[in-house]
């Protein structure tokens, strides 16, 4: 099916509409960016810029033998504008891609500003677009259209919590107490605040007895695990946090010289090495018990916040029955959605699904048949997930076990990983030719 619109309309210009736009627009594509921002501002956005942030500024392990990793990398081979933005905004954080927020964001901007095809138009959309349309307002979607969206046939929203870690200044750090290192000695590009058995007792007393922010209709068990609040984790036991974010395992403390009881590491936020966020420590505390709280943690006793830490809700669809592997949905032909209300978790997936959606549409608009990607992808894992039938539909990260096993057996993890994404890299070099 060819679409009757030589133009088509991405609604939200965050990491799935902004890679949206842009693979539309490089393929000829004539694009209008619909954009709220700075007219209306969503509870967790500050920025006026596209791509904002909002939680941390990694976009995780930047190894193929991660998932996300590989993610990236098939990507950066398909010519992502996040990606390209991301590596030209890059900061030192280990084996993880992480990067300075507005140098990220100011590059995505204004790409997409000055490109030719593309016409950008601030203000909020309240009805549910025609053909041909992505939309790619992500999880705080605006109520309007959510109500417009929720209006169409066989339409299910669902919601989850998310939180976002603050972020401290580097000069009002201890540094006679915090040290430089990564695990396993793989560089030392993260701060780390050393705690003692009796200093881990004592924060977790202080966070189990805080005073949190009310967030309506918050439960425990509404929280996406992957950005679960640092003091709901710690009610899950004792040593929670010692084996999660603040475990301390590839990390020695060149005070001592021994390994410490438990860790809190920063990551660099910015590109001039002033700003810090606290991994990990995702938090709907009240800002007043954010200092008390955390200035209990060695190094951070005189922390300037520069951003405390926050909570908000996230709306996704029930995309299976609702939308196929592309993106599109099944009952609107032309119309897309792309990036966290799709259910897929993360930076880098939210992108990909924008990426995933652009190319199809141009596609579409061209009178072009459409490529899949297949499932042993990390890109098509993403679209097999959200089409598949599941009945505890819940946001997803790419991982291995998305992704179409393996027919022969390969021993070792790593070895096994690296055969998964060559096979991966393959298939996406592979379909090249047909995706310029």
């Amino acid at each position: 099916m060819k679409t009757t619109s030589d133009t088509a309309h991405v609604i939200g210009a965050g990491l799935a509409g902004s890679e949206a736009a842009w693979q539309l627009a490089a393929r000829g594509i004539p694009v209008v960016l619909h954009e709220m921002k700075p007219a209306k501002m969503s509870p967790a956005h500050r920025s006026p810029l596209f791509a904002e942030l909002v939680c941390s500024n990694s976009l995780r392990s930047d190894r193929l033998q991660n998932a996300v990793g590989l993610l990236k990398e098939e990507m950066r081979r398909l010519g992502s504008l996040v990606l390209t933005s991301a590596d030209a905004a890059r900061v030192p954080a280990g084996g993880a891609l992480a990067v300075d927020r507005d140098a990220f964001s100011s590059f995505i901007t204004q790409s997409l500003k000055n490109h030719p095809l593309i016409t950008v138009v601030e203000g909020e959309v309240t009805q549910f677009p025609d053909a041909p349309a992505i939309i790619a307002t992500g999880p705080l979607t605006s109520e309007a259209l959510s109500e417009a969206i929720l209006a169409q046939e066989g339409m299910g929203l669902l919601n989850f919590y998310d939180a976002a870690a603050p972020i401290v200044t580097k000069d009002s750090l201890d540094m006679r107490r915090v040290f430089r290192a990564s695990r396993y000695e793989r560089g030392d590009d993260y701060l780390n605040c050393p705690l003692n058995r009796e200093e881990y007792e004592r924060f977790m007393a202080a966070l189990l007895g805080a005073e949190t922010a009310e967030v309506n209709g918050f439960e425990d068990s509404k929280v996406f695990e992957g950005c679960m609040p640092v003091e709901s984790m710690a009610k899950r036991g004792h040593m929670a946090l010692a084996f999660g974010p603040m475990k301390p395992v590839g990390l020695v403390d060149p005070n001592t010289g021994e390994m410490p009881f438990a860790v809190v590491q920063l990551r660099r936020d910015d590109a001039g090495d002033t700003l810090y966020n606290l991994v990990g420590f995702q938090t709907r505390l009240r800002f007043h018990e954010q200092r008390r709280v955390f200035g209990l943690i060695p190094g951070l006793e005189n922390a300037e916040f520069a951003r405390y830490g926050v909570m908000h809700r996230n709306t996704f669809l029930n995309s299976p029955g609702v939308l196929d592997n592309l993106f599109q949905m099944r009952q609107r032909q032309g119309v897309y959605f792309a990036g966290q209300i799709t259910g897929v978790e993360g930076y880098v997936e939210s992108a990909a699904s924008g990426l995933t959606a652009g190319i199809a549409l141009s596609r579409q608009m061209k009178g072009e048949a459409p490529v899949y990607f297949p499932p042993v992808t990390a890109i098509g894992a993403l679209g097999d997930y959200v089409s598949r039938y599941n009945r505890h539909f819940q946001p997803m990260n790419v991982t291995f076990g998305l992704m179409e096993p393996l027919k022969e057996r390969v021993r070792g993890k790593e070895q096994r990983y690296l055969r998964l994404a060559d096979r991966a890299l393959e298939q996406i070099d592979a379909l090249l030719p047909q995706l310029k």
